[in-house]
């Protein structure tokens, strides 16, 4: 494990939707980590501990993110994580009002599928991964880029938390990592959704399938079919939406695919 957390953070950048990397010194047990009362991960490297947190996307530059850690001796530090700036990519779209707003039985479904989706994210157990190296879920062209911040009709709308891959409808889509089916469910954003967890925090989420092939509570192995690409859910067309969370927030997939962010 001594160069997972190596891994993807040469590149990784404390901005929004980055992972950041803390030295949390040595000692034989690691220390509790949490950010906004969220569990983060801690592993091994050549120098000791080191807490590996996503970034929210909602996090300003400047902003002084504060880590609460907790070590086995009861001693109690803060680290703070100063927010670096990343430009994301911003679309603008003109679209009638019956399709850019809601209804109330719509917007009733919403907040109760985003309320269970928090409570499912918040999900933390142990072991942390062996490797923080993911594999693309299926091949296919980068279609949507993360980060998007999209403005329809001139109002800004949350940005885009996850990448899109396009491919044709039907074709197989693997586990990124070994892990276990955390959710399956059908969301009137996100269609048929699959989310993974893969240990300490780190979630794959791959939606807008067409079929879903995995259950819940059920382990996967790396390259595992879970299910097909489709156009479930608001989609414009066949692709996958694939998210990465690290402590809740979601992080760009570019950093663990070994892609170019």
């Amino acid at each position: 494990m001594a160069s997972a957390c190596a891994l993807l953070l040469a590149a990784a950048l404390a901005a929004p939707g980055g992972v950041a990397k803390v030295a949390l010194g040595g000692g034989a047990q690691p220390p509790q980590t949490t950010l906004d009362g969220n569990r983060v991960m801690v592993m091994r490297d050549e120098k000791g501990w080191c807490a590996v947190v996503g970034v929210p996307l909602s996090a300003k530059p400047g902003e002084k993110l504060v880590l609460d850690v907790r070590y086995p001796d009861e001693r109690r530090v803060h680290r703070e994580i100063t927010v670096r700036h990343r430009k994301y990519a911003s679309q603008r779209l003109k679209v009638p009002p019956d399709q850019a707003e809601l209804g109330p039985e719509q917007l009733a479904q919403y907040e109760r599928e985003r309320k269970h989706l928090q409570e499912v994210l918040r999900t933390f157990s142990d072991p942390p991964p062996a490797s923080l190296a993911l594999r693309a879920p299926v091949e296919g062209r980068r279609s949507g880029s993360f980060g998007l911040r999209r403005i329809i009709n001139d109002e800004p709308r949350s940005p885009h938390s996850g990448m899109d891959i396009a491919a044709d409808a039907g074709t197989p889509v693997a586990a990124t990592a070994a892990g276990r089916v955390l959710d399956v469910g059908e969301y009137l954003f996100l269609g048929r959704t699959v989310i993974l967890d893969h240990g300490q925090g780190l979630l794959s989420l791959y939606a807008h399938l067409s079929e879903v092939s995995a259950a819940r509570d059920q382990d996967v192995a790396p390259g595992v079919i879970i299910g097909k690409v489709g156009a479930s859910g608001r989609a414009t067309g066949p692709h996958l939406h694939f998210s990465v969370y690290l402590n809740t927030a979601a992080v760009d997939p570019a950093l663990f695919l070994g892609d170019k962010p």
